[in-house]
């Protein structure tokens, strides 16, 4: 797995927003550890490969996490030379002060069934592992022939349940990014690349 460090040749920018929050690009600030969206899409390229091998001569149904995979989803989509299908899940996770607290609540379940099916969840990013603990658990009851996650990102420091994720883009240090799909409030996530989200009094985690 790469490290997001080696990745980059983007543009370097900090852009001051209306509510006060910076979010600052990759290159080039003195955060060298987010990405640009050419890498994402680079690396959603070689995932993509990876998994086109590990499922070669099979169908693979895909399960996307609303919202924040979507536009991962998209790239991972365009590189795999499989017979693909893809449903949709939104789930909403309780939350005591700022941390999850594991309980989870489904939004928008899946339109297909997924008995004998072979799955993989496509997720943005892995943190406590809370949610997709309860999800992949919940998945699994519903009789697959086989279960498994690919997350773009992966934030091992935050981790509180263990989750197996089998394909991983990029591993990150503790801070709150948005771009790519990834949110704070349900903006920025038309950002372009994968960024840090700084206030005045440093980087939010």
């Amino acid at each position: 797995m790469p490290s997001v460090a080696d990745s980059f040749t983007a543009r370097a920018a900090k852009a001051a927003l209306d509510d006060g929050f910076v979010v600052v690009f990759a290159a080039g600030t003195g955060n060298p550890f987010f990405t640009t969206d050419t890498a994402a899409a680079l690396r959603a390229s070689e995932m993509g490969a990876e998994i086109g091998r590990d499922y070669q001569g099979r169908p693979l149904h895909l399960i996307c996490i609303l919202k924040g995979a979507c536009i991962f989803l998209s790239d991972l989509l365009r590189a795999l030379d499989l017979d693909v299908s893809v449903d949709f899940i939104a789930v909403s996770s309780y939350k005591k002060g700022s941390n999850s607290t594991g309980e989870v609540q489904i939004t928008k379940d899946l339109d297909q069934p997924l008995e004998g099916r072979d799955v993989l969840i496509v997720e943005d990013i892995v943190d406590t592992g809370l949610t997709l603990n309860y999800l992949f658990n919940l998945l699994a009851s519903r009789g697959p022939s086989s279960l498994a996650i690919v997350a773009l990102l992966d934030k091992p420091s935050r981790r509180i349940q263990p989750v197996a994720v089998r394909y991983i883009g990029f591993e990150i240090p503790n801070a709150f990014v948005v771009g790519y799909g990834l949110d704070y409030g349900e903006r920025y996530r038309h950002l372009p690349d994968v960024c840090v989200l700084e206030t005045p009094e440093g980087v939010l985690v």
